[in-house]
């Protein structure tokens, strides 16, 4: 078990998808810097592509996602058709340069649109881009998950997909506004697998309201019972006051801090014993997923989808809000999809905010990936060594960090304050943090 240090996690911080994080976006950054950097990739870089779903049938009260009810055909319609036009303007401003190895599909819940409409789209990006075969990931909610979707995935390619299922427990997914029966991700898990999904994730979290150890554990047991390849155990983060439908989630019935680190000491505990592959601190996946693989020899990656084995240096976001990663340029769409449709119709890059990232920012980029990803990072191209130092002087203390010369090591029991230790590498974090999440 690991051992709480509660001083060590009393600040919130970033979850760190990215360095610099979203909270250093700003207008400065627009449609001639996104163009700019499409048209400095080269006809070698490997590229990601990422498709923006923006929509749900029903809206959970814990999501912090950009999403709206798809109650409305007219409206997704409007949208999906503005999504293809997106396509082919970013495809004729690359002009066949870069090589697309990977789309994936996020929301929202990609299959709230028609499994039809999934196919076009899919056909449509790697036409446009040129992509032979890519590797194909799509979000799914299992609630309205039906055999015409899984079709649409054997139709696409599609080899991997993440089932959002929080928790198994009834009176939990009341209170987080997500009710899905235990009998819908069954049916969705075995809808995957007779369509030929190699990777399936299941998403959970933990620190929910009136959530127990125990009831954690049966969550777990019951996502291994269905053979889930990959599982991200989650920290819910309650930020109200930045998303206010979590206003409808009782506060009072939340876990405490001490709570929360022993229901992440358990997941930990519980899927390491049961032969997964600790990926991060999150993370977990048999020793034969493609994921586990990266871990083991050194290619883990993390980026604004989490941790990954895509190692690819540029990623392309389409639809609203979807953001953009250059090695010098953070970018994102218009969150409004009202100024986001006015953008594409007009033949313009939807880009509205971001931030360049100068020479010191990549260096830091990479130095707190692979803290995060490898357990150690060369800090040697970074300046202020020593306040970095000082900064975690208490982690060196407990003998949860040590250095050689200028690499900073973590130690296995510091996998927990992870995040926290990556936070001495942010030059822009200061002490108000209201923003960010719980540290664990």
């Amino acid at each position: 078990m690991w051992t709480y240090h509660a001083d060590l996690l009393a600040t919130p911080v970033p979850r760190y998808t990215s360095y610099p994080t979203a909270a250093e976006f700003g207008e400065g950054v627009g449609p001639a810097e996104m163009g700019a950097a499409l048209d400095r990739v080269s006809p070698e870089t490997e590229l990601s592509l990422y498709l923006h779903i923006p929509f749900c049938r029903e809206i959970c009260w814990y999501c912090g996602c950009n999403t709206g009810a798809a109650n409305r055909t007219a409206r997704l319609d409007a949208y999906l058709a503005r999504l293809s036009e997106e396509i082919d303007l970013v495809a004729r401003r690359l002009d066949g340069r870069g090589r697309v190895g990977r789309i994936a599909f996020g929301g929202g819940s990609p299959n709230a649109i028609a499994p039809e409409a999934f196919v076009r789209l899919v056909a449509q990006a790697r036409a446009a881009f040129g992509a032979d075969a890519p590797v194909v990931s799509v979000e799914v909610d299992p609630r309205g998950f039906d055999a015409a979707w899984a079709s649409a995935l054997v139709e696409s390619g599609a080899r991997r997909v993440s089932l959002g299922v929080q928790t198994f427990d009834p009176a939990i997914q009341a209170a987080i506004g997500r009710v899905q029966p235990h009998a819908d991700i069954v049916a969705t898990v075995t809808l995957l697998r007779s369509a030929g999904i190699d990777s399936i994730n299941f998403d959970l979290m933990y620190g929910l309201p009136g959530q127990t150890a125990e009831l954690l554990r049966d969550s777990i047991e019951a996502s291994i019972a269905l053979g889930a390849d990959r599982l991200a155990v989650f920290g819910y983060a309650h930020v109200p006051h930045l998303i206010p439908r979590q206003r409808r989630i009782d506060a009072s019935a939340l876990p405490d801090a001490a709570a929360r680190f022993e229901q992440a000491a358990l997941a930990h505990d519980l899927l390491v014993s049961d032969g997964y592959a600790a990926i991060g601190f999150d993370h977990f996946a048999t020793p034969g997923d493609a994921i586990a693989r990266a871990a083991r020899e050194g290619r883990l990656r993390r980026n604004f989808q989490g941790f990954t084995e895509d190692e690819a240096e540029v990623l392309i976001g389409l639809g609203a809000s979807a953001i953009s990663q250059f090695p010098d340029l953070l970018v994102q769409n218009e969150k409004n999809a009202g100024r986001w449709h006015m953008a594409v119709s007009s033949g313009r890059l939807a880009a509205a905010r971001g931030v360049r990232r100068s020479t010191d920012d990549q260096w830091r980029a990479a130095a707190i990936e692979e803290l995060l990803c490898q357990g150690r990072a060369d800090l040697g191209g970074i300046a202020g060594r020593g306040e970095i130092a000082l900064r975690l002087a208490r982690f060196a203390a407990l003998k949860l960090v040590r250095w050689e010369g200028s690499v900073l090591l973590l130690a296995p029991e510091a996998l927990p304050y992870a995040r926290v230790i990556a936070s001495a590498l942010d030059r822009y974090r200061g002490p108000a943090a209201t923003r960010f999440s719980s540290a664990v």
